[in-house]
């Protein structure tokens, strides 16, 4: 049985470099949909005038989150078709309702249906750890915001009926041991 593994967490938690060592590792790694759609979004305007909402500066946010959302499910759907047995995700199709939730943005059932049919088998949380967080061009949040975004992430996610892993704190060696110790022991 194909295993789907979601690595998510606010912005600047180390899911990135997990996912990388994953990859590195020879694992499949899909990765994070959203840092293609912000560059695209910010290429005509200043990055320092955003401030900490990418929606701030596209002409339509519903259009951009849906456009998340048809990303992540194109994902999911490929993920189908390939054949690793175990398969890991930089965020996934709840994300989007969490980050919706944590704009005070709505979304239709389209959304919800979405994070109904498509299913993961195990969610890796990274809670903020203020020692690592950096900002960049494309991760417009202060720690405080992103600490807000772990609560929705969390929330979303267990409101699905995912049962969470909180990621401890260490090394992206240690961080990945954990998260492939707790996959072998399911």
């Amino acid at each position: 049985m194909q295993q789907r593994i979601v690595i998510t967490g606010a912005p600047g938690t180390g899911k990135t470099s997990i996912i990388k060592k994953l990859e590195n590792d020879r694992y499949f790694c899909y990765h994070e949909v959203i840092r293609d759609f912000t560059l695209e979004a910010t290429k005509d305007g200043d990055p320092a005038t955003f401030n900490t909402n990418p929606l701030a500066f596209v002409e339509d946010p519903f259009e951009f989150n849906t456009k998340i959302l048809n990303g992540r499910i194109n994902q999911y759907l490929q993920s189908q078709k390939n054949i690793e047995p175990t398969i890991f995700f930089d965020r996934a199709i709840p994300d989007v309702l969490a980050y919706m939730d944590f704009f005070n943005q709505e979304y239709g059932t389209n959304f919800i249906e979405a994070c109904k049919k498509y299913r993961y088998n195990s969610i890796f949380l990274l809670p903020p750890w203020e020692e690592i967080y950096v900002s960049d061009n494309e991760r417009f949040e202060s720690f405080d915001e992103a600490k807000q975004i772990h609560y929705h992430l969390e929330k979303t996610y267990r409101g699905y009926g995912y049962n969470i892993k909180l990621v401890p704190f260490g090394t992206v060696e240690e961080r990945v041991d954990y998260i492939l110790n707790s996959i072998e022991n399911e």
